[in-house]
């Protein structure tokens, strides 16, 4: 093996894992990237298979002639700003490891709290119909999936519908439904705008429709990284970011059950709107709900019962 400039290479031209987390960090460093030195341990670990500690333990193996050809191309594609989860091809979401790529969006950190307002959601459901086994919910814009099953993952008394119009956004939902498991039995991929993707017999009858729809303004400026690279109809509704939360809010009671709920991810400028769209469209118990750093990132209502 040929010897890497900018690593401590040994004398005899060997390559070790440890001299590989140097130079990657070198390199993503020159190239102005932000975190170079969590960036190339996350390469190195990918190409290695050696997670965590392991890596750690493993620094002064010697690195193989196909995983260095791998580690180069990933090195390059971050350095020319390629978003870490796509160079890697996956990214964890709650208890997920979800295959990504520029046909959906990055999940993000915050959007794993909307599942837990949906299982609260789900809970309060259980609580006032002992008698049911099973609760339908809908994940409109769907994605990678990341929220549909997340909660089909987590929750064993649901069936989940996971829409999205882009044909491509719903190859890497299916690619990510069949690392699920058995929970993949109880979710269904659909194709469509909205509510249009579901089939008719389902109005009136779902118990939770959850989103995370664009909600970015056309105008609003975007991180280089994610302008460049993230698919731009997944991100941007108009000029003042509203104008699929406006479908969703306004089409939801025909095809919510009595007593359902609605709960959305959007700007905190626009949580205050929303509210007020979903109370002027019949919701009662309108919750505007912080993340874990206190912004206003959801919004919740429930279509009145009886």
């Amino acid at each position: 093996m040929t010897e890497r400039p900018g690593s401590s290479t040994r004398e005899d031209g060997t390559v070790s894992w440890g001299d590989l987390i140097e130079e990657a960090e070198s390199r993503l460093r020159r190239a102005g990237l932000d975190a170079p030195a969590i960036d190339a341990r996350r390469i190195v670990e990918e190409v290695s298979g050696f997670d965590g500690a392991r890596l750690t333990v493993e620094r002064s193996s010697l690195v193989t002639q196909r995983a260095m050809a791998r580690y180069d191309d990933l090195v390059a594609r971050r350095a020319q700003g390629e978003p870490l989860q796509y160079v890697l091809g996956h990214w964890a979401f709650r208890t997920l490891d979800l295959m990504v790529d520029p046909r959906v969006l990055i999940p993000r950190p915050e959007t794993e709290m909307i599942v837990d307002l949906v299982s609260t959601r789900i809970d309060e459901l259980a609580s006032r119909h002992p008698d049911r086994s099973r609760f339908t919910v809908v994940d409109l814009g769907t994605g990678s999936g990341a929220i549909a099953l997340a909660i089909a993952s987590e929750r064993t008394d649901v069936e989940v519908w996971a829409t999205d119009r882009s044909v491509d956004a719903l190859a890497v939902a299916r690619a990510n439904l069949a690392g699920i498991g058995r929970a993949a039995a109880r979710v269904r991929l659909a194709e469509g705008q909205w509510f249009a993707a579901l089939d008719d017999g389902l109005r009136g009858r779902l118990d939770v429709v959850v989103s995370n729809p664009p909600y970015v303004t056309d105008d609003d400026p975007l991180p280089a990284e994610v302008e460049r690279w993230e698919p731009a109809g997944a991100l941007r509704a108009g000029r003042d970011g509203l104008d699929d939360l406006i479908v969703i809010v306004s089409d939801a009671p025909r095809w919510l059950a009595s007593g359902g709920y609605l709960v959305v991810e959007l700007d905190p400028r626009q949580s205050a709107r929303v509210a007020a769209m979903m109370n002027d469209a019949g919701f009662v118990d309108v919750r505007i709900v912080a993340d874990l750093v206190g912004r206003d990132r959801f919004v919740s209502g429930q279509f009145p019962a009886g």
